[in-house]
């Protein structure tokens, strides 16, 4: 019988033949996967490198108003691009599923204990991906599909994974939704304490993407008491200035509280879950893992640590200060300057402004404010006749522009332009040469406050 041929999968000299298990490591960097560990982002990739610089430049060049926006600092950068990102885990530090793992024990400790040290509670979950993964553990932990919930109603300012309709939790779960005032867009307590007594739900939400009041968290506790609820705060938008002591902590009243760590806590994209309860720590941790997530993102957990430090220091509070100071500082410019604002102003780093006086859309408007240098989003507003892909409103919101070193002057300037292009869109007029000279203004405002040392030059072969 014939044996097959057989045939070497290595050329020769690349491995010794007295011992068929050793490898030359040149072999495997110069011919499986030549330059893997060496080269840089340039070299291997300069489409995807080239991408990312302009990016970086847009950045640099325009002034950012989107309120789920902020700038992450040099430190953030680094931790997210450390090897860490290697690593698997599931579970959580003294009990993972893998080995290996007391590197990343060490560091999601950091994690939650800064948490449970920045907003004055017990519990911390640091492993969400994002404030809806978060969101949807805590649906997990306390409801059965069907349940009924009681939230804020999109349109009024609420966020999609508080039950609409096309999210998950507003598919799985029975949904009732509060809304806001026609009168001064405020939540109304009375309407709030109905529904709740009507409806008897098992989850009620207070907090939103688009809310910009303080809202009143005892008042929602007592309500969910009154109807056996549990209460979820979701302070997304505004943990930053929880934890910058600007703003009142939701835990001292809810049950739970869910945030990100973007936005104007100034760090990298993910989720928060707090609770001041320690008895709900093992429902919520089995809600997080093995309920909603598998393996642990450990770069960003990391970066999660770093900001969560860097919130921590005394200077985080000036800047939620400062944040909250640019936020009022840009209502009251523009409604001085003709442009009617939600509410009336703010208590937190975003703002709402409603066009339908001037006849726009919130489509219409994003679009040409961003040709100018001045990026934000259309929004839904109170009562919005428009479609969510059109809305009658804008959502302005401060925290990325404090980061650069904006302050009240450079705001109330900014509300200006705004307001400019505003009107002479509704007017019909001429848009170019308006645009020309305000985009050289915004322009010259970013070059004053650069992002970083310097834009990363497209030859660097670091990166």
């Amino acid at each position: 019988m014939k044996h097959k041929k057989t045939y070497k999968l290595y050329p020769k000299n690349i491995i010794n033949e007295s011992d068929p298990t050793s490898f030359s490591g040149d072999f495997l960097n110069n011919h499986l996967h030549p330059g893997y560990f060496k080269e840089g982002l340039a070299s291997i990739d300069p489409e995807v490198h080239q991408a990312l610089i302009e990016e970086e430049q847009r950045q640099q060049d325009g002034i950012e108003l989107i309120a789920s926006e902020n700038i992450v600092s040099r430190a953030t950068l680094e931790a997210l691009g450390k090897a860490i990102i290697n690593k698997t885990v599931e579970g959580y530090p003294g009990a993972r599923y893998y080995g290996g793992a007391q590197h990343a024990d060490r560091i999601e400790i950091l994690a939650i204990e800064r948490a449970k040290q920045l907003f004055k509670c017990c519990y911390a979950n640091v492993q969400p991906h994002s404030g809806s993964q978060a969101n949807l553990a805590v649906f997990m932990a306390f409801l059965k599909p069907g349940e009924t919930v009681l939230s804020m109603d999109l349109s009024a300012g609420g966020h999609l994974s508080h039950g609409a309709k096309a999210n998950l939790t507003g598919k799985w779960f029975r949904i009732v939704h509060y809304g806001v005032s026609k009168l001064d867009g405020l939540i109304q307590m009375e309407q709030v304490r109905d529904l709740a007594l009507t409806h008897q739900p098992k989850l009620i939400i207070c907090g939103g993407s688009a809310y910009p009041r303080t809202i009143d968290f005892a008042g929602f506790r007592k309500i969910a008491d009154e109807c056996g609820a549990i209460l979820l705060a979701d302070m997304a938008h505004f943990a930053g200035l929880v934890a910058g002591g600007v703003h009142p902590n939701p835990l001292p009243h809810a049950h739970v509280a869910t945030a990100t760590t973007y936005k104007n806590l100034r760090g990298v994209r993910g989720g928060l879950i707090l609770s001041d309860e320690p008895n709900l720590e093992r429902k919520l941790n089995s809600a997080v893992f093995p309920g909603v997530q598998g393996s642990v993102i450990l770069n960003a957990v990391a970066a999660k640590a770093v900001c969560l430090g860097e919130a921590l220091r005394s200077e985080f509070r000036e800047y939620a200060s400062q944040v909250l100071a640019n936020a009022r500082s840009l209502a009251f410019s523009l409604i001085n300057n003709g442009i009617d604002v939600v509410t009336g102003g703010t208590d937190t780093p975003l703002l709402l402004v409603d066009l339908r006086k001037l006849q726009l859309t919130g489509k219409q408007a994003s679009e040409v404010l961003e040709v100018s240098g001045l990026i934000c989003n259309k929004n839904t507003i109170p009562g919005d006749a428009q479609s969510p892909k059109i809305t009658s409103g804008l959502r302005f919101g401060v925290s990325a522009g404090t980061t650069r070193g904006f302050q009240e002057q450079e705001f109330s300037q900014i509300g200006k332009w705004i307001a400019e292009m505003l009107h002479a869109l509704s007017s019909g007029d001429d848009l170019a040469p308006l645009t020309r000279t305000i985009h050289a203004k915004v322009k010259e405002m970013t070059n004053a406050f650069p992002i970083y040392e310097k834009i990363t030059n497209h030859s660097d072969p670091s990166l």
